[in-house]
């Protein structure tokens, strides 16, 4: 019996191997293949110089969302189901708390309401810088 397994197993291992090996040489080749398609990337002095203006110019027409939030308020679904003309929502925030400004889901500012015209207008009170904002985005 002890033979017949030996044996089994040395079958079993040699078939691996055959059919392992023809893999590995595939996937060297593909490798190859694709290192071949993609040319070394050329060196700094060969660029053309780009003024970071004209880049800002190319992005001056881009579209984003802005969105701009007066507070936030938890509620359960039977009382939403309550609201109606009328109601009122109570909201995180008290008069005067300055309004967060988001851009791109992302909050950049702060500011506070004003009505201009029968408008309502938002002036900016506060630029948040990229650490301030991300640490505010991680607490929220």
């Amino acid at each position: 019996m002890s033979a017949e397994s030996e044996e089994t197993v040395t079958e079993t291992t040699t078939e691996e191997e055959q059919v392992a090996a023809p893999e590995e040489s595939t996937a060297s080749e593909e490798e190859q293949l694709n290192a071949a398609d993609f040319p070394e990337p050329e060196a700094a002095d060969d660029l053309p110089d780009v003024n970071p203006e004209e880049n800002v110019e190319l992005l001056k027409d881009v579209s984003l969302k802005a969105r701009v939030e007066l507070g936030r308020s938890e509620m359960y679904l039977k009382d939403i189901m309550r609201l109606a003309q009328g109601s009122v929502v109570e909201l995180d925030k008290h008069s005067g708390d300055p309004l967060d400004i988001f851009v791109s889901g992302r909050l950049v500012a702060r500011g506070e309401v004003l009505v201009l015209n029968d408008n309502f207008c938002v002036r900016i009170t506060e630029i948040l810088s990229p650490e301030d904002s991300f640490k505010l985005k991680t607490n929220s």
